[in-house]
C-alpha cells in the first residue's frame, strides 16, 4: 500500500496534525503550524515544509512569499502518532511571520508578556 505511513497518522476530526518544526542543529523549536494530509504528504515527497492555513483554506508552502523555506532534514512522529516534529533547515535564518527567528518570542514574567527576540528583518520587508 503505497504511503501506509499516512494512514497510521491520528488526525483530529478537521483532518489535521499538529506539526513542529525544529531546528535540526540547535533543537530550537521555530513554529507550530497544522498539517492535513496533502500537507504532509507533500513535505515528505519533496523535502520543504508544506503547511494547512486553517485561516486561508488552503496548503501554503512555507517562505513561499517570505523566501524563508524550511528543508525539512527528518520526519517524526510522537508515540501516539498524533504529532508532527519536523527537524529543519531553516532557511534565510527567520521562521516567524513578525520577521524573527522563532515565533516562541514572548516570554512570560511578572509584568506579563514580554517580546525577548529581537525582529531580524521589518516584515514590511519581507512581505511587500
Amino acid at each position: 500500500m503505497a504511503n501506509k505511513w499516512l494512514h497510521e497518522v491520528k488526525w483530529d476530526e478537521q483532518g489535521l496534525v499538529p506539526a513542529i518544526a525544529q531546528d535540526a542543529q540547535s533543537g530550537e523549536v521555530l513554529m507550530f503550524a497544522w498539517m492535513n494530509r496533502e500537507a504532509l504528504e507533500k513535505t515528505a515527497e519533496t523535502g520543504q515544509a508544506v503547511y494547512w492555513s486553517r485561516s486561508r483554506r488552503k496548503l501554503w508552502r512555507k517562505g513561499e512569499e517570505s523566501g524563508h523555506f524550511q528543508k525539512v532534514l527528518e520526519l517524526r512522529a510522537d508515540c501516539d502518532r498524533d504529532v508532527i516534529l519536523m527537524k529543519v533547515e531553516q532557511v534565510g535564518g527567520i521562521a516567524c511571520h513578525t520577521g524573527r527567528r522563532s515565533c516562541f518570542f514572548n516570554r512570560l514574567d511578572s509584568e506579563g508578556w514580554q517580546d525577548v527576540e529581537p525582529v531580524l528583518k521589518d516584515p514590511r520587508e519581507i512581505y511587500k
